[in-house]
């Protein structure tokens, strides 16, 4: 299966620990491309449903419901954790995912 950036895939997140974000649940892609292609990694951000007031989710409305990706909860997983894939972000979230992680991450 090819992995692209900003795709929504279904992961399996567990085993997790204490405040890991868990089950199995759509995340978007946030590796590049170049890397999807070479590694057995991908880096992704667990989406939810919860609707927390944090600087560091961007909302979303994927698959008839409003969510958000948690940028806080990224991690690197085994492209094997991927399931299936099940759609992908729009231009204003990309954008907006892009923001947040520069905010968060860049001096």
């Amino acid at each position: 299966m090819e992995l692209r950036q900003y795709d929504i895939v279904l992961v399996v997140l567990d085993p997790t620990l204490s405040s890991e974000i868990k089950k199995t649940r759509p995340c978007s892609i946030l590796s590049p491309n170049e890397m999807n292609r070479h590694l057995q990694t991908v880096v992704v951000a667990p989406m939810t449903r919860s609707n927390k007031q944090y600087p560091t989710r961007v909302a979303v409305f994927h698959d008839g419901k409003d969510g958000q990706i948690a940028i806080d909860q990224i991690r690197t997983i085994d492209r094997r954790r991927v399931l299936k894939m099940l759609g992908c972000l729009n231009e204003s979230e990309i954008e907006q995912v892009k923001a947040v992680i520069q905010e968060t991450f860049v001096d």
